[in-house]
């Protein structure tokens, strides 16, 4: 299952993602907003798919807002969570690769439907491969278990 979220100013980026990923045959879990008449604020929206992920109640996360860097920060908060802000294809699938990321997080104001929808699918259709990328994102798990101090 994919949790999915945006805020008034990713609305209408979700609401396409939505529909292009059931239209894929998966299971989506709509967060919300439901609407982009009501400014809302971002954090919570992005704690609730975050959570989804780190309770098991989904496999990965997609959040969008207008520039992705306020919804890829808080999602980070969260521990478990490797949420990475991409632009382009390249950074998609890098993500995934190298560092595992389990939540996607796009700009609504930064990329179009187009654009986001080839990211979307590269950033799926890649895997992690391990290797020197799994120290590396063992170190990060042990940051967040307090394990490295500072």
């Amino acid at each position: 299952m994919i949790a999915i979220g945006a805020d008034h100013a990713g609305f209408a980026l979700k609401e396409i993602l939505v529909e292009y990923l059931r239209g894929k045959g998966l299971e989506v879990k709509d967060f919300g907003v439901h609407t982009d008449a009501v400014k809302v604020d971002y954090p919570p929206i992005a704690f609730s798919v975050a959570q989804a992920i780190h309770r098991g109640n989904a496999e990965w996360g997609i959040l969008v807002c207008g520039t992705g860097v306020g919804m890829s920060i808080a999602a980070n908060k969260v521990k478990g969570i490797r949420a990475a802000l991409c632009t382009t294809e390249y950074v998609a699938r890098m993500s995934r690769e190298h560092n595992d990321a389990n939540v996607l997080v796009l700009g609504g104001w930064v990329v179009g439907k187009g654009l986001a929808c080839q990211i979307l699918d590269s950033w799926m259709g890649a895997s992690f491969v391990g290797g020197i990328h799994q120290n590396r994102v063992q170190m990060i798990q042990q940051q967040e278990e307090g394990i490295h101090g500072g």
